[in-house]
Order: C-alpha cells, then structure tokens, then sequence
C-alpha cells in the first residue's frame, strides 16, 4: 500500500486528486497507478478510512473541479503554468455509497 497526502477538495461526499506535482513534466507516479486500478482507492478524510472509486474527469465536469480545487490550493494555477502538461483530475467517490438514516 502507498499512501499520498493530498489538498483536501471535497464536494457533496466526493474528493478530488489533483496530479500537479508542482507542475513538473510529468504527471507523479500515483496518476498512472490510479488509472490502471481506479477501484484501489483508499480515501481518509477524518477518522475513519473508506473505500472508493475514482474517474478522471474531463470537459466542463474537470473545469468545475479545477475551479473547486484553486479555491482551496491557489498555487494550482500556477502549477499548470509551469507545465505543458494539463494537469489531470480525478473524482474519487465511495465504492459502497452509505445509505441515508
């Protein structure tokens, strides 16, 4: 098991991980783990650990978490200026949704 500390962008239950690396070259070595194993993803956001599965997003859904993630992490912004690279996105959301009460 590898774990990545990540800037915490939530939205409705859902995470995003954002690949900048500080807008190297190349994407970091997690990005291409989680693509080839999108359901081995453990999220821990508090006490608890859980399950999840995660997507890169594109189009108009990667620009809204794009914008979601510079409000928290400003230095985003200019990560993708230093790199030709877009910087990916992914949208990690619960493997086993919990059931409302």
């Amino acid at each position: 098991m590898r774990k990545n500390g990540l800037m915490r962008v939530e939205h409705e239950g859902a995470y995003a991980m954002v690949g900048s690396q500080g807008g190297a070259p190349k994407d970091p070595a997690w990005v291409a783990n989680l693509r080839r194993h999108p359901d081995q993803v453990t999220v821990q956001d508090g006490s608890e650990p859980w399950d999840g599965v995660a997507r890169e997003v594109t189009g108009e859904e990667r620009r809204q978490w794009w914008e979601r993630a510079v409000e928290v992490c400003p230095e985003y912004e200019r990560y993708q200026q230093r790199t030709d690279r877009e910087i990916p996105v992914f949208v990690v959301e619960r493997a086993d949704p919990v059931s409302p009460a």
